[in-house]
């Protein structure tokens, strides 16, 4: 081997390693800065509530407000054995691996055994125009959006488990109201009837006994099925089949608690799905770079050991000659997706703000609802005890009962049906503060660590 070729391979290789120190020479394409946005100062529909705006802090153990042990034990299980999480779960450490590829294409590689006599062979792409740091970007910014999905995901299921329990709770105490409704309803039959027989009532009366009891008799049937839906479908959010699992019946002892807006600004930073649209944002910046330096040359080194000529080393040059439009429609697709992925994400942040303000709107709404339903409840059966009363007085006749108790029984369960309301508004209103959740809790890839 010649001492020309002996210095040319190991220049090479000295351009290769400090090549894997400094960055690219030029890098095109924009850098990243967040898309800028108008943000409100506060929510409308906190004008009403007394607690100030702070942050939900629950270190995203949320469901622990509630103080519900059950569910407690429900929602551990969604993150262990839920498929549907496991599989983006799956994706995310999909994203994360394509993101180690995307760098490792940074350093040279060294292959043992090659073609054409060389026995090892070293080859480095010259990051001239931040292909490869823009690849690089884009990828750790997809890895970081796959991760914030994956909390989205998590919280959305948890939201829904905690829904769905709770629905199931009201439906047990809806079918414990109705059951012993049933009960009074069976006794103002018999009464009836023995009424009729001694000729007290007539044959109207029994048949408003009748139905009143029958229908209360369905509503129990249909509330079961209503409960034995919801336990199926806690049983999949928790990775068990329906015929494997079963909740206890067990009587409602749940509070409503009170859930505390946070800023508007906040929002941003505290929701898992915004944040998966702005990182989406910043792989599509770096893709307009990665797009603009495909128009230019790209140089590889390469330096090897031949069993037959000894040490070996170049440069190659890949230039396109003539590519016709294809170098600027690659650009304008960049520049378009980019587009795409910033009104993206502004629409995630306005849907965000939306669903922030339903549910404060729908939690005030509804504890001033459930407030008066607590003062109709009273009065309903406070009307029951006086038509009895009444009726065993021989002031009026038992249609004035059987009116009093269906007024009553429909107030009692609008009561438990505004409860269960109010509990799913909870839910949704922290889901829509993103459940506690804080990018600097999550094992993403910080951008100073991308490249």
């Amino acid at each position: 081997m010649t001492t020309t070729n002996t210095t040319l391979a190991l220049r090479a290789l000295a351009f290769c390693s400090l090549a894997t120190i400094n960055t690219a020479c030029t890098v095109l394409g924009p850098d990243y800065a967040s898309p800028s946005m108008e943000i409100p100062t506060a929510y409308k529909e906190a004008a009403g509530l007394t607690m100030q705006a702070r942050e939900l802090s629950t270190d995203g153990r949320w469901w622990e407000l509630f103080g519900d042990t059950q569910l407690d034990r429900l929602i551990s299980q969604v993150e262990k054995r839920n498929y549907s999480l496991q599989a983006i779960a799956a994706q995310t450490r999909q994203a994360r691996s394509l993101a180690e590829v995307a760098r490792s294409v940074r350093f040279p590689t060294l292959v043992a055994g090659g073609t054409n006599d060389f026995g090892l062979l070293a080859n480095w792409e010259v990051d001239l125009w931040g292909r490869i740091q823009r690849t690089v970007e884009a990828s750790g910014a997809a890895a970081q959006a796959s991760a914030a999905d994956l909390m989205a995901a998590k919280l959305s299921l948890q939201a829904q488990l905690a829904q769905n329990y709770f629905q199931l709770r009201v439906q047990d105490a809806d079918i414990a109201l109705l059951r012993i409704t049933v009960t009074y309803y069976e006794r103002s039959l018999q009464i009836t009837r023995n009424q009729y027989a001694v000729g007290v009532v007539d044959r109207g009366s029994i048949a408003q006994a009748q139905a009143q009891l029958s229908t209360a008799q369905a509503q129990v049937h249909d509330a079961r099925l209503a409960r034995a839906q919801l336990e199926h479908a806690v049983a999949v959010l928790v990775g068990n089949a329906p015929a494997d699992f079963s909740i206890a019946t067990a009587p409602i002892d749940i509070k409503v608690p009170e859930v505390p807006p946070m800023l508007p600004a906040n929002l941003l930073e505290r929701r898992p799905d915004i944040a998966a649209a702005e990182r989406r944002v910043a792989v599509a910046n770096a893709q307009i770079g990665v797009a603009e330096a495909a128009a230019y040359p790209a140089l590889d080194l390469f330096a090897g050991v031949s069993i037959r000529k000894g040490l070996l080393g170049g440069a190659k040059i890949l230039a396109p000659l003539y590519a016709g439009e294809l170098p600027q429609a690659g650009r304008a697709k960049a520049s378009a997706a980019y587009d795409e992925s910033v009104a993206n994400y502004r629409q995630m942040v306005l849907n965000g703000f939306r669903e922030v303000e339903d549910a404060l709107a729908a939690m005030q709404i509804l504890n001033q609802a459930s407030n008066a339903q607590t003062t109709a409840v009273q009065a309903a059966r406070n009307a029951v005890s006086i038509a009895e009363n009444q009726y065993r007085a021989g002031l009026v006749n038992y249609k004035s009962v059987i009116v009093a108790q269906a007024s009553a029984l429909v107030n009692d369960r609008a009561a438990l049906s505004l409860l269960g309301r109010r509990l799913a508004a909870s839910v949704s209103l922290i889901k829509a503060l993103g459940g506690g959740w804080t990018p600097t809790t999550q094992t993403l890839m910080e951008p100073k660590d991308q490249y």
